[in-house]
């Protein structure tokens, strides 16, 4: 047996280690037994050498496991939101965001008090980065739109911007024009400031009826052009992030009640936007309505301990099926219902912290998603944790559970951020099982950049790409219905309350330059490879793959 330590990783945890013991052998998901966990053997190989591997240490591959063949139908592409990256935070009738106030607001809240006022300055920089995508060969953009850019005050009888109206139509026809299929999400985080103020934002109901009014404005301006919507993009983190721990917009901390109605409104307003496209849209435009939702996989510590695989799959359901679950089934997981309840019961309430649906609601909500958009970066090792409800309520300690990270994973850019492939075809195959085998776009997969790296040398990020595609290729052969892979990003950004320190980008940009310069990194040519050969090539040419070179 091999020793070594887990690293306890659960946010807000005090870091600490734990024993632990391996047999080296790595997991690997049998085709149609999720959420069964089942271990085969992993083959390796010496450390891959070339001219970056003093920059990042690169990890071991298996030619044998990599995939030849093409993906039939599929589309490539990458992604962005509108506040990380289109600056121009106050022009041309822009009313502000919450996040505009909460990075406006001196206290800290962004590391270096970065602003994203100017960001990359895509709002001025249309051409431009639309000729970075048909550099990249992609099929498809993933972006997002503005709410305040669109109705300044959030409410569409307040009236409408026309200006920007007009900047995103013209950014669509130059997609289209290049034969870039668009994307486009309501809502990716930059709430209108003025529905926070005037309403509390997401802890109010409301917001499902003015959502819904802004979604219909889109749909009628846009949905000619644009046959892919998503109505939010990560919404758990939002709202945990937003309502309990208050490190994102809006910045408060409702602990263990905050992100649970936060989250029950924005999927009153997700279901209501879809009927609203299909009862009035969907005839004339023939487009498709879905979410964005993000999740980590998660893994028992110890496959011969029950409590592990139970804390494992309560683990999934309190991350993805705290939305999916409702749009494919109706309802909250079970798991959810029950933990929250007890100890909601324990801390004296008389009704659960985790919201109810009527009836009338469950039939309503069920359904709503013609697409699933899967986001994932990482995976996590579960255990068992009991809370006692007497420390309070809280996300985590709802879940019961500690989160744990391998020393021996690679860390990639960000602290949270580890190099996890088999994590992506495990959770891929349990969303096929689990909602009854949806189509599926993954939306978000990426990996940020190495501070100590040269600029422009991403090797590892190419590493990343080949592990998690060729994952992700994986899963369609088991039978997972994919049918997109964005990857996350096109640009380096603002990344939240990381500021600029994180770059996840194709494309650096140097952000002490006026004009926003953009600078393709290596992993520009990996991935247009990928891309102009549908995937993998064949068995054959897969090693050139693996130990692709950047001259």
């Amino acid at each position: 047996m091999q020793g070594g330590t887990w690293e306890i990783n659960g946010r807000g945890a005090q870091s600490k280690e734990l024993r632990w013991e391996s047999t080296g052998w790595l997991g690997s998901l049998v085709p149609d037994a999720s959420p069964s966990w089942v271990l085969v053997h992993r083959c390796q190989l010496p450390a891959i050498q070339d001219r970056y591997s003093d920059c990042y240490p690169l990890p071991n591959f298996c030619p044998a496991g990599f995939l030849g063949g093409k993906a039939i139908g599929f589309s490539w592409g990458v992604g962005s939101s509108a506040f990380q990256t289109e600056g121009a935070w106050d022009q041309h009738g822009k009313g502000p965001s919450i996040w505009d106030t909460f990075t406006h607001s001196g206290k800290g809240n962004v590391l270096g008090d970065e602003t994203a006022d100017v960001a990359c300055n895509s709002y001025y920089k249309v051409q431009e980065d639309v000729a970075l995508l048909r550099e990249l060969r992609v099929s498809h953009y993933r972006f997002s739109l503005s709410w305040p850019r669109l109705l300044p005050t959030g409410v569409r009888a307040d009236g409408v911007n026309r200006k920007g109206i007009q900047f995103y139509s013209d950014f669509i026809d130059a997609l289209v024009k290049s034969n870039i299929t668009p994307i486009v999400t309501l809502h990716h985080w930059d709430l209108p400031q003025l529905l926070q103020a005037k309403y509390g934002g997401w802890q109010n109901v409301s917001m499902a009826n003015y959502f819904s009014d802004y979604a219909n404005l889109c749909f009628e301006a846009f949905g000619d052009r644009v046959k892919h919507w998503v109505t939010f993009s990560d919404p758990r983190t939002m709202a945990e992030e937003g309502y309990e721990t208050g490190h994102h917009a809006p910045g408060l901390k409702l602990q263990g009640t905050g992100l649970y109605k936060a989250a029950h409104h924005v999927i009153k307003a997700h279901a209501q936007a879809w009927h609203a496209y299909n009862d009035t849209w969907r005839s004339q435009q023939q487009g498709l309505v879905g979410i964005s939702l993000n999740c980590d996989w998660g893994e028992p510590v110890d496959l011969s301990n029950p409590k592990d695989i139970e804390a494992a799959e309560r683990y999934l359901q309190f991350c993805l099926g705290w939305f999916a679950n409702p749009i494919y089934a109706g309802d909250y997981p079970q798991v959810m219902k029950d933990h929250i309840g007890r100890k909601s019961a324990e801390q004296g309430l008389e009704m659960s912290r985790l919201p109810v649906f009527s009836l009338q609601e469950k039939s309503y909500i069920k359904g709503t998603s013609d697409f699933l958009g899967l986001g994932h970066f990482t995976t996590r090792y579960i255990t068992e944790r009991n809370y006692p409800s007497g420390q309070g309520p809280s996300y985590q300690n709802d879940r019961d559970l500690v989160e744990l990270v391998d020393p021996n994973w690679l860390d990639l850019g960000s602290k949270w951020l580890y190099s996890v492939t088999w994590g992506f075809r495990r959770l891929l195959n349990f969303a096929q099982t689990q909602y009854g085998n949806p189509l599926i776009y993954v939306t978000e997969n990426g990996a940020s950049q190495k501070l100590h790296c040269t600029q422009l040398c991403d090797e590892w990020r190419i590493q990343y790409l080949k592990g998690y595609t060729n994952e992700m290729l994986k899963a369609i052969k088991d039978g997972a219905n994919v049918k997109g892979y964005t990857s996350w990003s096109l640009l380096d950004k603002f990344e939240w309350e990381r500021g600029y320190s994180d770059r996840y980008g194709f494309y650096y940009i140097d952000f002490n330059k006026k004009n926003r310069p953009r600078y393709p990194k290596a992993s520009v040519e990996y991935y247009k490879r990928i891309i102009i050969a549908n995937g993998f090539p064949n068995q054959r040419e897969a090693q050139a793959y693996i130990c692709f070179q950047v001259l």
